[in-house]
């Protein structure tokens, strides 16, 4: 025996591994993956086959060499130096998208001062695409890492890493003879029962019980294949984890299980028992078309992660029953026994993912589409139509969408709900949250609100720039709490307010077009800052309002029935009086100005941006504030169609001041603050100072201006800058 100092440990191998040592490595021939191709004897062989090793192909090309327990000893680069492993623990799943919370009173803008820029939560930080960091596609510990790449271990021996876009490879060497986990050996350990693990449902008994010993892999290698056909599923493969009944298929361990074929009745079903110390039980979908006549097609009542994976090329079509009549008792991970009803399509107790190349058909015909009480998420460049009688898409504790094609229909509920926290009535971190960081997502009908969340809403581009329309009867974007507009283009249509939060809402950037006649286009019970992004609001009754309006960038074209920026306080306080809003003054939980406020209260500020703000007939406002009124920067364009009452363009119950050089007010009836003057306006020339001109698209007699009186200007090519508003409008002026 050799002991191998040389390479760095000391261990006691067979002389066959002689030649690793770098004294002789020089000499000895190896094969183009690094490995030594002769023993001392001349024989062509692998070196990782003395004393019982078994060679692996690594994700990088090199040899990995497994002992008889299927633990790794050593491996073999490329070049043929050769490495040992150190134990190394998983990552666990990084959450850092929630922003810190702070206090909410009205200068708190940032939701951590030490860790974002103003007024944006952190971007999220996880799913990089790095084959090494893997904390979106497992929560579970590493075996060992080499050259940067984590390997797992399922329970039925299989070795596995993930690639860059979180796909499972799995390592398809054989272990060596030896040992009653070698497949086909009579010893080999069996699952066992276990009474108090084993799922039952009302309309079967014979559910087996998570195995409680390692399940062997089939000698072949080939995954678990399950079909569907009229008679029901069959499996091949099977590693001793799979249970059919009819169309029942349960499986009680972690893998890759694939899908096809197609059958309808009441025991259509996919189920998920598996212990959530295991790894992700994959569900691989390669044109799969299932009915469930009574309850849902797949039901994942326990696993630590499960993933639904439309395969590329392929269209997998999902049905649910309209009613429930089926109940199923089982053992959850804190030994509790637990009595539960499917409320989906796709319905899962624990997290979730939804990802592949192909295409996912859901119907939804009880509830709702796709329903986890834990997390949800979307990765891959799936394809996805959702229809759902209640909510389209709902995690209870986040929902969070990088990738895809949606498409949702929801008769009688929101598009997208993530709702924790709302029963206990106050927040609970990293939960109830609406992460959207790329893909095209359209719901076409929502019943209720278009995306609901009780936490905080955020759409951001960290992978690529999404693309959002909602069309709802409630409202468009919808928190209980802050709602982040930092990316994207937006377009609702909703029957309700466009964008809403009970607290705050932040425009960081995006460009966001709203329609919601009936009310507010942008509402905040206590806060709206816009910092950056265009925001268009094609019509509304008041296009923007909140308790503390402060514009310090960004481009807004805004249109409102009545006031076009109102900064008043409470839910939807000065309002559509036929809006159907809270009748209380106050805010959401954990937020808003933690007092009661009046009618007459609020704060409209502007330091930055351009503006066009213009209001229907009546007794209307353009820009008004219940409160205090500053405009120290920015271009700011108002047109008013007043006509009695009292306000114009620009209006404040307090005190105002408009000291920015590029205002202009266009009304047909004389304005409560600002500087007025008597000049005639048409629609058919531009109008202003030297620092500032604009178009209107009224006529009146009366101008707002502030650097004196304003007159016709007949040439536009003297002002440094223009902008051209979403409406069409263009406003030219010098900084």
């Amino acid at each position: 025996m050799l002991n191998w100092k040389c390479l760095g440990f000391t261990s006691l191998l067979s002389l066959g591994l002689i030649a690793a040592c770098s004294s002789d490595s020089s000499t000895t021939p190896k094969d183009d993956a690094g490995t030594i191709s002769e023993d001392l004897s001349g024989n062509t062989t692998n070196v990782c086959v003395y004393d019982g090793y078994a060679a692996m192909q690594g994700a990088s090309g090199e040899t990995l060499c497994l002992d008889t327990e299927g633990t790794l000893a050593f491996w073999i680069n490329t070049d043929g130096s050769y490495g040992f492993p150190e134990a190394t623990p998983g990552p666990t799943e990084n959450n850092s998208e929630k922003p810190v919370e702070t206090s909410t009173d009205v200068g708190t803008t940032t939701p951590s001062d030490s860790t974002v820029s103003a007024d944006k939560p952190a971007e999220d930080s996880t799913d990089s695409g790095s084959a090494n960091e893997t904390e979106s596609c497992t929560a579970e510990k590493a075996l060992y890492t080499v050259n940067g790449i984590s390997y797992y271990k399922e329970p039925t021996g299989n070795i596995y890493y993930f690639d860059a876009d979180c796909n499972k490879i799995s390592l398809t060497a054989t272990v060596p003879e030896s040992s009653a986990s070698q497949p086909g050996n009579s010893s080999a350990a069996e699952p066992t029962s276990s009474e108090s693990q084993s799922p039952v449902s009302s309309s079967s008994n014979d559910t087996p019980a998570i195995s409680s010993t390692t399940v062997v892999t089939p000698s072949n290698g080939s995954l678990p294949t399950i079909t569907y056909a009229a008679s029901g599923a069959t499996v091949e493969n099977n590693n001793n984890c799979v249970t059919i009944t009819g169309g029942e298929v349960v499986i009680t361990c972690a893998g890759d299980y694939d899908f096809s074929g197609t059958y309808s009745g009441a025991d259509a079903q996919i189920r998920v028992y598996s212990p959530k110390s295991d790894s992700g039980v994959y569900l691989n979908l390669r044109g799969l078309t299932l009915t469930n006549t009574a309850d849902a097609p797949i039901y994942s009542q326990m696993s630590s992660k499960t993933f639904v994976v439309a395969k590329s090329g392929t269209t997998n079509t999902l049905s649910d029953g309209s009613t429930r009549t089926k109940s199923y008792t089982y053992v959850n991970s804190n030994n509790e026994t637990k009595v539960d009803t499917t409320g989906a399509c796709i319905y899962a107790k624990d997290d979730l993912t939804i990802k592949g190349e192909g295409t996912l058909i859901v119907k939804g015909n009880y509830n709702n589409g796709i329903h986890t009480s834990n997390d949800l998420r979307f990765r891959g460049t799936t394809t996805i139509n959702v229809t759902a009688a209640n909510n389209g898409l709902k995690g209870k504790g986040i929902v969070d969408i990088e990738n895809g094609n949606i498409t949702i229909a929801a008769t009688n509920g929101d598009g997208i709900k993530s709702d924790e926290g709302e029963d206990e009535g106050s927040v609970v971190d990293n939960k109830g949250i609406v992460n959207i960081k790329g893909g095209n997502i359209t719901i076409t009908k929502a019943g209720d609100d278009g995306i609901q969340a009780y936490n905080y809403i955020i759409v951001q581009d960290s992978v690529s720039e999404p693309t959002i329309k909602v069309t709802s009867t409630g409202k468009g974007i919808v928190s209980d709490n802050r709602v982040y507009i930092n990316a994207g283009k937006i377009d609702i249509s909703s029957g309700d307010d466009g964008v809403h939060s009970n607290q705050n809402v932040y425009f960081n950037g995006g460009y966001t077009t709203i329609a919601a006649p009936k009310n507010d286009g942008v509402h905040a019970d206590s806060t709206l800052m816009i910092n950056d992004g265009t925001i268009y609001v094609t019509n509304s009754y008041e296009g923007l309002e909140a308790w503390y309006i402060k514009a310090n960038g960004g481009i807004t074209d805004v249109y409102g029935t009545d006031d076009a920026w109102n900064a008043a306080g409470g839910n939807d306080g000065s309002g559509n009086t036929n809006q159907g809003g809270q009748s209380n003054w106050g805010f959401g939980p954990g937020g808003g100005m933690g007092g009661r406020m009046g009618s007459s209260s609020g704060f409209l500020t502007i330091t930055g941006g351009v503006h066009h703000a213009k209001t229907g007939s009546g007794d209307t406002d353009g820009i008004d504030s219940n409160g205090e009124l500053t405009i120290s920067g920015g271009v700011v364009i108002v047109e008013c169609q007043i006509s009695g009452g009292m306000g114009g363009s620009f209006d404040a119950d307090g005190s105002a001041s408009l000291t920015s050089k590029t205002v202009l007010g266009f009304s047909s009836g004389s304005s409560e603050k600002g500087t007025n003057y008597n000049v005639s306006f048409t629609t058919g020339n531009y109008y202003g100072t030297s620092n500032i001109a604009f178009k209107p698209t009224i006529s009146g007699r009366y101008m707002v201006a502030t650097t004196g009186q304003p007159a016709q200007v007949s040439n536009t090519s003297s002002y440094q800058k223009s902008v051209t508003f979403p409406s069409g409008s263009s406003v030219y002026y010098n900084e």
